[in-house]
């Protein structure tokens, strides 16, 4: 099975020290099993860090450390193509 490309809007803020980044997007694209293989996440103020092979976490953050899958969240209404995500990837960011 391909891997799978998400995009969904977080309406918290992170409760940290750059709290005031606002709220985000997040953009996954995960393994058969959920687990995130990149990720993206675009806050409201305009910061975008990105984390994937060769970089999975540094100050701000890090590539998720759970399978999407074990939630109790259908994640099918947040499906997006691979061609977005890649839009949003290749963006660049952190």
């Amino acid at each position: 099975m391909p891997n799978r490309f998400y995009r969904r809007r977080w309406d918290e803020t992170r409760g940290d020290e750059f709290d005031g980044w606002g709220r985000s997007v997040w953009y996954f694209e995960v393994g058969e099993d959920g687990w995130p293989v990149r990720q993206v996440e675009v806050y409201d103020v305009g910061r975008v860090l990105r984390y994937g092979p060769g970089h999975g976490e540094d100050r701000y953050g890090g590539l998720g450390q759970a399978s999407l899958y074990d939630s109790d969240e259908d994640w099918r209404a947040f499906g997006i193509t691979e061609a977005e995500f890649e839009r949003v990837w290749d963006a660049g960011g952190e």
